[in-house]
């Protein structure tokens, strides 16, 4: 069992920073792909990063590549989404979520699912 808590989102002003964290109790083995999802209103929830927990490769929405950062800590069994030069249309609800089945794009194939943290970028 692995529980999810989101936190670090807020409003900021277009081109401006956010980081978010994303702190697990429980296990978390070598082979869970952590991901981060978003969801804009009457929006599908999309894929935005990911990464491996064990060997750290990392993965990207063309749409955020060059300007976010996903990183985590074994130490502080926290994953974390490092969101630069933000845009208005980066504007949603942020989810960390976690596929104990390895590298998924879709957030049908993910076993937890933190409650999720809301980022605002007004432009």
């Amino acid at each position: 069992q692995l529980e999810l808590a989101e936190s670090g989102g807020g409003l900021v002003q277009a081109g401006g920073s956010l980081r978010l964290s994303c702190a697990a109790s429980g296990r978390i083995y070598s082979s869970t792909f952590m991901g981060w999802f978003r969801q804009a209103p009457g929006k599908e929830r999309e894929f935005v990063a990911g990464i491996r927990w064990g060997v750290g490769n990392t993965y990207y929405a063309d749409s955020v590549k060059g300007r976010f950062t996903i990183s985590r800590s074994s130490a502080e069994n926290t994953v974390y989404l490092q969101m630069n030069s933000l845009k208005p249309e980066d504007t949603a609800v942020y989810y960390c979520a976690a596929n104990r089945g390895g590298y998924s794009r879709m957030h049908s194939e993910y076993d937890y699912w933190g409650q999720g943290t809301q980022v605002t970028v007004s432009s």
